[in-house]
Parts: C-alpha cells; structure tokens; sequence
C-alpha cells in the first residue's frame, strides 16, 4: 500500500502525515513529494527518514493514492498525470470542487457517491466542511431553504507565512507581509480575492461547495468571511431557516447523533465551542443553538471546528479510509 503526499512539508501536509500516522492508515510505503527545492530532503513518518521526492519520481514509484495539497495549479497540472498513471488523486485544492466530473466529498455526508473511476476526488474548502457537516442532518429531517454564514478563520489557513506574519506582530518584528494590512489586534473582512458581484472567492466557494456537497441547488447561502488572529480553527456564525417547523429540542437530538459532529451547548456553564478547546481533534463542534426570535423556523448556531484537521488533512484522509475499506485499492 504505498501513499504519496505531494506538498509534504508544508502546513497541511504536515498534518495529513501526522494524521495518517495517528489513524494507522496501512502504509507500506510512503512517497512524500514537495517542489523541487526540497527533493532529497528528508522528512520523518513513524519514526524513520524518508527522502522527499519529484513529481516524476512519485508517479514512477506507483503509489496507490496521492493525497494533494500543493496549491491549485500544481493539482491542475499534476493531478490528471497521476491518475492517467492509475493513481487515485485526493486533492485538497480548489482546483477541481467545481467541475462536474468530479466529486466533492466530505465522507460522513456523501462517500457513498464515490465510484472507483472517480480517480481525482476534491477535498472540500475548510470552512464549508464544517459548515456542511452540521447542515446535513438538519435539512435531512427539516428542509433548509436559506442559511446565512459569517466565518471568523485562523490564520493557519493562509499558510505558513500567515502563521509567520502574526507570530513577527506579536514579538514587534519586521517581516514578510502573508496580508495586506496587521493581522494581530485585527480583523480582515477579506480571504481571497474579490469578484465582481463584491463578495471574495472564498465566499463564493461556501456558497456553490455547500450545494454540491449536499446534492441541492435549491439552498440559498450566502457568506462573510472574516480572517481573524487566531493561530489554529476555524469559528462560523451560522443563521439556517427551514422550510418546516423545528424544536430546539428535535435540532440537538439530531446533531447529538449527527457522525462527526460534538454537541457543546450549556450557557449556565459557559459551555460552547472555541477555536483553542477544537484544536487537534477531528470532530465538528456546534453550540449557541437558539431559536431566532425575529423570524419563523429559524436558528443561531455556532460552528468550530480544526481547520488544518478535519478542514483539510483529516477529511483527505477519511476518504482514502473510505475508499480503502472499499476495495478501490485492490
């Protein structure tokens, strides 16, 4: 079973070895793979050293599945050459959410739509991930005809150099800028580049991700994105309405039970989900659950979850849980 991580040293992939070895993924053989400055380099997985390798070389070492986080255009460019090799691809990119020939997969949600000739399966935006993962079970059961969603994300999301750029600000060091503007003691009501119709890129992906995720074009979302100066999770204000009628009541049962997602909901105990308390773990966390009292069948809710894990490393690696289990690899 040998597994190829292209984009291996950077933050994601980092985390997606991490979590391939904490979920004792059966590797027989790992190929990381990152740009060409860091071929030869050596890297550590499960206590040994392995050597960084090219493109090239991954493809000609035959791994069974790569999982991808090397940017958009690098999967643009790689991905179709390593599945024409018979390598299924898991990319976390936005290169391939949209196109219809390829599935958009969170695992709890819709794995079941996978088939094994879909060999470059996208991996979905962080923020949508969590969004969706609480939205599932509610419009199962209930209907969701609107849902309006303001997300506050940690810089761990940018990369590195976001990482980097905030740590400089906190110790009053000159360095290179990952934003525009100080992201310490702020808030930056942009991630990604703005479109024409005035939201950013990244608004627009929770917006059309969210639908195909959930196989309904018929739900109208609409998003903020907010970056904020927090090192590691992802938080969303999240207003649902539903087409039926909902008790408080029927909306925690349902998340209660809900795969992948930790009910965190007690106001006299001050009891609800916070970046700093979701960090390193996998689950989605929901809590601030109330009825909106200026509008029927509505909700507030509260949605964190790690942005680096199931956001982006942990998914990936669901869905080649999934796809082993289910005899893609065979």
């Amino acid at each position: 079973m040998k597994v190829a991580v292209v984009g291996a040293t950077g933050l994601v992939g980092t985390m997606m070895l991490k979590v391939l070895e904490e979920r004792a993924f059966p590797i027989t053989e790992l190929i990381p793979v990152a740009s060409e400055k860091s071929v030869g380099k050596k890297i550590s997985f499960k206590g040994k050293e392995y050597l960084v390798h090219s493109m090239e070389q991954a493809i000609a070492a035959k791994p069974k599945v790569a999982l991808f986080s090397a940017g958009g255009g690098t999967s643009l460019e790689w991905a179709p050459k390593f599945a024409a090799a018979g390598i299924y691809v898991i990319d976390n990119s936005s290169a391939w959410r949209m196109n219809p020939a390829n599935k958009l997969v969170v695992p709890e949600i819709n794995a079941n739509t996978l088939s094994k000739s879909d060999f470059i399966i996208a991996n979905p935006n962080c923020s949508t991930i969590q969004l969706v993962a609480v939205l599932q079970p509610l419009h199962k059961q209930f209907q969701i005809n609107r849902v309006v969603v303001s997300t506050y994300q940690s810089v761990t999301g940018t990369g590195v150099k976001a990482v980097q750029q905030l740590e400089n600000e906190r110790n009053g060091v000159s360095g290179e800028m990952a934003y525009k503007y100080q992201i310490d003691k702020n808030a930056i009501p942009q991630i990604d580049v703005f479109l024409d119709n005035g939201y950013t890129k990244e608004e627009m992906k929770m917006v059309k991700e969210t639908c195909k995720i959930m196989g309904d074009d018929s739900i109208k979302v609409t998003a903020t994105c907010v970056r904020i100066p927090v090192m590691g999770g992802h938080s969303e204000s999240v207003n649902i309405s539903f087409n039926k009628a909902i008790t408080l009541a029927e909306v925690n049962k349902l998340l209660a039970s809900a795969a992948g997602v930790v009910v965190q909901d007690n106001p006299s105990e001050a009891l609800y989900p916070m970046p700093l308390t979701a960090q390193d773990k996998d689950d989605v966390f929901v809590g601030r659950i109330r009825m909106d009292e200026s509008f029927p069948n509505t909700i507030n809710l509260w949605i964190v979850s790690d942005n680096l894990r199931k956001g982006a490393a942990t998914n990936a690696v669901q869905i080649a849980e999934y796809m082993f289990k289910n005899a893609f690899f065979a």
